[in-house]
Formats: structure tokens, sequence, C-alpha cells
């Protein structure tokens, strides 16, 4: 199902969450609601207009991707653009100087925006709900499939708020208006995520295991992987000062059980070409757990519902695009992507005779260095100069694409691009969208997050072979990265771990940093990065630690600093605090 696949009444329902930009749940004047809209067929068009609504965002101030916020505020990418000024509320976020003020000098730019947005499709998921609730089954046999599906959504939506901002209000389809606005946001840390948690026990519980032929709607799987990713988080109790305090064993047993329900249901598989996660013609694969839809000249907007969150992120020199090259990965991320003799990641811990990590890829050079291999995924991932830019070799990566040579260049992003010839492909004005889908939660994901709770359980050998299945669909080399004469661009290196083969012990503190290190390969430049850290509780000394050695690199970064205690999430913005008369209470350190 694309959201623009069942039209009826989306043109009134669409603005259902238009009057939500200042308010959580606010009926503007000629708005339909819920209550105008009894009919089963009207019912359902308003769980489609609770889809589109976990979609409806733009670079400004995205709820889908979240590579402004996950991967700019980690170690893997800087803000890029034409200006250290140019979009300057990223630059704030990168170099962590929000320490004293909760606004980010941008209006609805950034996270006081993401706010908004996803308030407005918690208030659309919410009037369906209300809608439906008014039904029997009788009146609509869908109806429990649809209930589930908003709870499914409802959780998704609370999840990311939870994820940049930890204390924000909760609320339910039962509350009305004027009960809305007097819920403050001082819930304890664990009755949140119980709260989230609830409503994909409901989505389990109503929903089907498949829905054939609707590959865009939740089912009974996605919701458990998607608690499964609530109960990890959940895990790492947390204590007022965002200190990692400790490791909840139930629920890391929860995460095993959920996800070998879907490891186990045989329904979903790694792709055989990780190529496939991020290129047009593979929408909804087999690895594709739940994944935000997308759509092309179809009549509902103009140019259709593109997604629009990476439209920033096309280069502003290549002769296919125009603007505006950010979301540019780090020398860090690049150096990370180095294997030693073993095919395994350089890393002191995994493998104590390693050297450091050398600066590779600098200048011109578009050749791995004598004696310097990679994992494949590099190429995946990084536009380098003369490698193939998105699979096509008749386009190689060049540095005259980079804005912003001088403070940014270097190298390029590239797995969340399309290429221009692309039929997904549409310039909207100075920006680009295209209609390939978004993965919420992907296969991979959920055989890491098996991998992380064995580990954290102390199984580090039931661990061993997630990981090694994610590495060794990595090791299989993709031909689409070939350059034009038929050769690879880069020396790749890569294997799986072989206790006491190739790594001399696996025992939990090497499967650990072996994890981590897996995480971040697989999914760099997807906007995990900064949320995987927080979770772990190394997001300072992680960060600090990149930015004493890119401040050697980058004056742009000479004042950059993570405030423990602070920095892990967004302040809550002033606008909802002044809009509730203070009923908010501002985040620690803020």
């Amino acid at each position: 199902m694309k959201y623009t696949s069942i039209k009826i009444l989306l043109a009134a329902v669409i603005v259902l969450s238009m009057g939500c930009k200042k308010y959580l749940d606010y009926k503007p004047q000629g708005a339909v609601s819920a209550s105008d809209l009894t009919s089963p067929t009207a019912a359902d068009g308003l769980a489609t207009a609770a889809y589109a609504g976990i979609a409806n965002d733009w670079w400004d101030a995205p709820i889908t991707s979240m590579w402004e916020y996950g991967s700019i505020r980690s170690d893997d990418a800087y803000k890029g653009g034409g200006a250290i000024g140019d979009q300057q509320q990223m630059d704030k976020y990168e170099q962590f100087y929000l320490v004293n003020s909760s606004n980010n000098g941008a209006g609805d730019f950034g996270f006081p925006g993401t706010w908004i947005r996803a308030y407005g499709a918690i208030s659309r998921i919410n009037n369906a709900l209300r809608a439906l609730n008014n039904l029997t089954d009788a009146d609509f046999p869908e109806r429990t499939t649809r209930i589930g599906e908003m709870h499914f959504l409802r959780g998704h939506m609370y999840f990311l708020l939870k994820d940049l901002f930890r204390n924000i209000p909760w609320f339910d389809e039962t509350l009305t208006n004027d009960e809305i606005v007097k819920v403050p946001n001082t819930m304890s840390n664990d009755s949140l995520w119980e709260k989230i948690a609830g409503d994909f026990q409901v989505a389990i519980n109503d929903l089907p295991e498949t829905q054939p032929g609707q590959p865009g709607r939740a089912n009974k799987l996605a919701a458990e992987a998607y608690l499964a990713k609530v109960r990890l988080y959940q895990a790492y109790t947390q204590d007022d000062g965002y200190n990692v305090t400790g490791i909840d064993q139930q629920k890391l047993q929860d995460v095993i059980t959920l996800t070998d329900d879907v490891i186990n249901s045989g329904v979903y598989a790694l792709n055989p070409d990780f190529a496939y996660d991020f290129l047009y013609g593979y929408d909804n694969s087999p690895e594709s757990i739940f994944a935000i839809q997308y759509s092309i000249n179809d009549g509902t907007a103009i140019g259709g519902r593109l997604g629009m969150s990476t439209s920033l992120n096309y280069f502003a020199g290549a002769p296919q695009y125009g603007c505006c090259a950010f979301h540019v990965p780090s020398q860090n991320l690049v150096n990370a992507f180095q294997t030693d003799s073993r095919g395994l990641p350089l890393d002191s811990i995994l493998n104590p005779t390693d050297k450091d990590f050398n600066d590779f890829y600098l200048g011109d050079n578009d050749l791995t260095p004598t004696g310097v291999t990679v994992d494949p995924r590099i190429d995946h991932t990084i536009g380098i100069q003369s490698h193939p830019f998105k699979y096509d070799a008749a386009i190689p990566y060049d540095h005259s694409w980079e804005r912003l040579a001088g403070t940014y260049g270097g190298f390029g992003t590239m797995k969340e691009l399309q290429l221009a010839s692309c039929p997904c492909f549409k310039k909207l004005g100075p920006f680009y969208g295209t209609s390939v889908n978004m993965d919420v939660i992907r296969y991979d994901d959920v055989l890491l997050m098996k991998a992380e709770a064995e580990i954290k359980l102390g199984d580090a050998n039931a661990a061993l072979p997630l990981i090694n299945q994610v590495r060794a669909r990595a090791a299989q080399i993709s031909p689409l990265v070939k350059k034009a004469d038929g050769t690879y661009p880069s020396n790749y290196k890569i294997d799986v771990y072989k206790p006491g083969v190739n790594i001399p012990v696996w025992n939990t503190t090497t499967a650990f940093e072996a994890l981590m290190w897996e995480r971040r390969m697989e999914f760099a430049m997807e906007g995990y990065r900064f949320f995987d850290l927080v979770r772990w509780g190394i997001a300072a000394p992680t960060l600090n630690a990149f930015f004493a050695k890119e401040k050697t690199r980058h004056a742009f970064l000479s004042s950059a600093q993570f405030t423990h205690g602070t920095h892990e999430y967004f302040p809550i913005p002033q606008e909802q605090i002044t809009v509730t008369n203070g009923l908010y209470t501002q985040n620690h350190g803020y």
C-alpha cells in the first residue's frame, strides 16, 4: 500500500492535522474531525491519512530520516552546506552549543518543527482511533486490523519523540482537546517506555502476521520487531542525569523472544546484495520489515508523496543536481571502514596488535593506499573521488561537486540519494525528492538487536552467528560498485569472526565491541549512530574524543564540546513551554 493508493476522502482528511502547528491537538475552522466522519469508508480514510502523516515532513524539520539528528550529531558526518551559518541550527547541533537556550534560532526549523510535525501525526492517529472505536467489527470487518495499525503508528511516533526529547507528554485518543493541553511531560522514564510498549503490544495482538498485497501496512511481525527495539532501549536503565545505571535482564530476554518470532517466521531475510537496501526497484524487499511509503506523480500533491527529508543532501556541482551538499561523511567515518590483515575492524580490543587508523582517500587519490584494506560497505555509503556514484560507473564522484570544499570537502553521502536519471527522482524548485521508500526497521537491525541482547545477557557465543550473518552479506562484494573498466574501486578485505583463528578471544567484552562496530558499518549515515551512543552511555567520551582529533583537521569544530547530562537529548522547545503556560518542565541541563 502506497499511502496514496487509497484516495477516498483524503482531500478532506488531510486538513486534520494542519492546525497542529502550535498546539498538540487542535481543530482549525473548516476542518473535518473524526466525529464528522462516522462511516467505515470515512474511518478507513482517516487511517490512510494517519499513514500519510508519519511521512509528512520536509528537510527543515524531519520526522522520517534522522540524518540531521543522528548523523551530524555523531562522529559519522559533518553538517555541510554552503557556509557555517547555512542552516545554522544544524551547526548548533553538530557542535553542541545549545546549552543556554532551548530555541535554535530558526523558528520552526529543526527540532521545534519536528516536535510540531510529530504531534501533528499523533493527532491524525488519535482521530482515526476515535472514529474506529465508534464502529463495530460488523460495521467494518477490517476495524480491529486498522486499530492495530494505528497503535503501531502511534508507538512509532512516540518512540521518535522520546529518542529526541526524552521527557515528552503522552496522550491517547480517549482525551478531549481540553484535557490534552493539561497533560504534563513529567511521566517517569520507565512509565513512558511502558506506554510506548503498550501501543506495540496492542498492535501485536490485533494485527495479522502479514498483510499480503499491502506491504505498506504494519503487521504483527513488524510490531514485534519494533517492540524489541523499545525493550532494548528500555533495558539500558537511565537516571535523570542521563547516566546508564544498569541493564534490565528481563527486558533483554523480551528482546530475544520478540526477535526470535521475527527471525523464525521465515518471512524476512537479508537481501543478497547490500546495494538493494538503497536502490530504486527494491522497495518492500524481504529485508524491509516496515518502511515509509513514497510515490511520484500520483496527483495527490506537487510531484506526489515524495521523500523530501534528505533533499538538502544532493551535490551542488554535480551535473545532474545543483544543491545543496549537506550531510558530509567525516574523515573519522571513512577511516573506520579500514580493516586489518584478517579482514576485521582496526580496533585495539578486538585485535590488540592492530595499528592506529590512517587518514586515507585524501585529496584526489582515488586508490586505496598500499597496504590498506577496507570493508566493502564503504562504497555503498560514501562518495569518494573517481569511485562510481550510486552504482553508475559512468558517473564517478568528483570533488568539484562539493559546495564548500575548503571546510566540509572530501567526500559525499550516498545511501539516501538517487540518480537524477531514476524514474523515482523529481526536482522541486532547488530541492530534490524521490519515491524510494525509507526503511524504519530492516532485518539486519533485528539480527543485531538480538545479538546485542544476547551479549548483555552474557552469551557471546549466541551473538556470534548473528553478527557473522550480517558480515557475511557484506563480504558478498556487489558487482554494482565496479568502475567502468570492470575493476573494483577499493581493496576489499572482510571476514566473519572466527574465535581462536582470526580473533584471539571471543567473550562478552570483545563481542560487544564487535557489535558496536557492526552497527556503525551497517547503518553508517542512516541516522542511527548518535542514538546508539546515547543508549550505550558512551556519547560523551566518544564524541569528545572525536572532537579532539577533528579540531586538528577542521577549524569550524574548534569550540565543539559534548556535555554529559545535557546533550543526550534536545531541550523541550521553548514555544511549547510558552503555549502550555509553563506546564512542561525543561530538560536537564538547559
